[in-house]
């Protein structure tokens, strides 16, 4: 089976499905982060890492989705990416605030 299907496949085409999990797996490991600040908070908290993880690897699943032709996953992932790049926007300029005198 899995003879058959690395023969019916290009290089490329295998690149770029390694791609595809690599970018699922660092999307999917924003999850694990969150959870994982959670339970050590004993509250819900949405750490940084997380949007970094978020924008990371909505980028590479981006690139996949366009690569695949896939109007949906292309238009899902762009749109997160907004909402991903905006919240490191808010993180870095409540840093840079806390950081100015006065």
């Amino acid at each position: 089976m899995m003879a058959e299907f690395l023969a019916t496949h290009t290089r490329a085409e295998m690149i770029w499905l390694g791609i595809g999990f690599f970018a699922q797996a660092m999307f999917s490991a924003r999850f694990l982060v969150q959870w994982v600040a959670s339970e050590r908070a004993r509250r819900s908290i949405v750490p940084e890492a997380f949007w970094y993880f978020s924008c990371f690897g909505g980028v590479l699943l981006l690139a996949y989705a366009i690569h695949r032709h896939d109007p949906v996953f292309i238009l899902g992932q762009a749109f997160g990416l907004v909402i991903y790049v905006r919240n490191i926007w808010f993180l870095r300029s409540a840093r840079q605030t806390a950081r100015e005198p006065g």
